[in-house]
């Protein structure tokens, strides 16, 4: 799966890396339900490195469909619940 991590890139993620990606969705998301930007920004910051570390750069020259998008690390409580309300599966779907 393709996984874009907006003003950053895309990443080539292996499906099995999901079910770990999924539990870090569901710490974000339940940082968005508390309205702690604290907890949003730390779990955020560790889902995008996962994906960075798991993931395969694609190379910018190539245009290629995202099935996942993750705001960067500096999203507001605000962007992300908006990117939820557009993916009621959470972020990283099951």
């Amino acid at each position: 799966m393709i996984v874009r991590i907006l003003s950053e890139g895309q990443w080539v993620v292996a499906d099995d890396a999901l079910p770990e990606l999924n539990d870090l969705d569901s710490e974000l998301e339940t940082a968005v339900t508390n309205g702690d930007q604290q907890a949003l920004t730390r779990v955020l910051t560790t889902l995008l490195e996962r994906v960075r570390t798991i993931g395969e750069a694609v190379p910018d020259e190539v245009l290629a469909e995202s099935d996942l998008i993750l705001p960067d690390a500096d999203a507001s409580l605000d962007e992300v619940r908006a990117l939820l309300a557009d993916s009621p599966g959470g972020l990283v779907p099951d």
